[in-house]
């Protein structure tokens, strides 16, 4: 059956989607989903590590699964509700405490997802006639939950520290400041130590998003924070599992106030369905697995490393400045960026062309992720394809 509406049928709300999606069409910008083609050559996922397609891991999930099957220690598949009703374990709390551990915290509060676990803190921490300070370049995840809050926000150009410390001087109420470790878009950092100075100065709360820093940096992936031993001065941190810790998930570390807090007010958290406990043995067993892989995580900054040097040999291709797994190079709109992605699949490379409005006008850009599996002979022939594409 075709459930397409005719023009002559459609609602107004209707007609008002269809305008706007032909409009997307027009600019070249239409979004629609991309089934996972596993016989492509990986340029593409956030499965940094290769922790998605690791036999290892998935032999210690089933392990443990078994243990706990085979001791009862599991009724459920579901979850059967959210956390503050039917929905939460001893499995759960016992994990909390042992990734508060790993990440060096005094508490850790496991969400469904980083997105809701942005959401959680932005809509819930900031009252009425406070103010959150972000980086330009802030995830959509933090941005939605800022226009959930009561509170004042202002923005600050990409890690602009002196744009920061101004905010800073002359904001109402209590004041909260979001960065991300690592950026989504650009592959770059946060100035991380400048800005956990800035908020120290000015008595604010720094919110570091680590989702692409999760198990990459530090002594046993922990993040940058740890790595570089800033935790303790960092109001809260977003950890994430489903990038380098190829599953899914994610937690909030930070004092045990916090933790207490959003139980009790975070809305994202309260009226969310938990996790089977499932999903918690797989992310359980993934930073076990995280800490493993020293090796892997040298070898996978050697092919950043690698990528950026063979890149410089044409002189067609810009690189956004980064020494992270995301590269990014620079095409300019949204039908040429678009048009090279294409001949990269062609030639079996799987990258996406990030166009606008997810990047500024101008901006649009091959998004090109580097793995710890990727070989160095994959990375000459996609920086080949892409010069000749260009």
């Amino acid at each position: 059956m075709n459930n397409t509406s005719s023009p002559e049928t459609r609602t107004g709300a209707e007609s008002r989607m269809a305008e706007k999606l032909q409009a997307r069409i027009a600019n070249h910008s239409f979004r629609k989903l991309i089934p996972a083609d596993h016989s492509l050559i990986d340029f593409c996922s956030n499965d940094y590590l290769g922790l998605a397609r690791c036999e290892y891991l998935l032999n210690d999930v089933e392990a443990e699964w078994k243990q706990l099957r085979e001791a009862k220690s599991i009724q459920l598949i579901g979850s059967g509700g959210s956390r503050l009703l039917a929905g939460d374990s001893v499995y759960a709390t016992d994990l909390e405490k042992e990734f508060a551990e790993f990440y060096k915290a005094e508490s850790f509060l496991i969400f469904n997802s980083g997105y809701s676990a942005n959401l959680a803190l932005f809509s819930t921490l900031p009252r009425r006639g406070d103010t959150i300070i972000f980086d330009d370049l802030v995830h959509a995840s933090v941005r939605d939950g800022i226009h959930m809050s009561y509170a004042k926000s202002r923005s600050f150009s990409h890690n602009n520290l002196e744009e920061l410390e101004e905010l800073l001087k002359k904001s109402p109420g209590e004041l909260f400041v979001a960065a991300e470790a690592v950026y989504s878009m650009d592959g770059d950092k946060c100035p991380l130590e400048e800005m956990i100075e800035l908020c120290e100065k000015y008595n604010a709360s720094l919110i570091l998003d680590e989702a692409h820093s999760t198990g990459l940096y530090g002594e046993n992936g922990e993040g940058i924070a740890v790595e570089k031993g800033l935790q303790d001065r960092i109001f809260a941190r977003l950890l994430t599992f489903g990038k380098a810790a190829g599953c899914h998930g994610a937690g909030v570390a930070g004092s045990k106030i916090l933790r207490d807090y959003l139980v009790n007010y975070a809305r994202p958290f309260i009226y969310t369905t938990s996790l089977p406990v499932h999903d918690l043995l797989v992310m359980r067993c993934a930073v076990k697995s995280l800490a493993k892989k020293q090796e892997l995580r040298k070898q996978l900054f050697s092919f950043v490393d690698y990528f950026r040097k063979k890149a410089l040999e044409y002189p067609g291709i810009k690189l956004i400045p980064s020494d992270t797994p995301i590269q990014g190079i620079l095409i300019g709109g949204n039908e040429q960026t678009r048009r090279v992605a294409e001949i990269c699949r062609e030639n079996k490379f799987d990258l996406r062309a990030v166009l606008s409005p997810t990047v500024a006008e101008g901006q649009e850009r091959l998004r090109v992720i580097i793995h710890g599996f990727n070989h160095p002979m994959e990375i000459d022939e996609l920086l080949r394809v892409i010069a000749s594409a260009i």
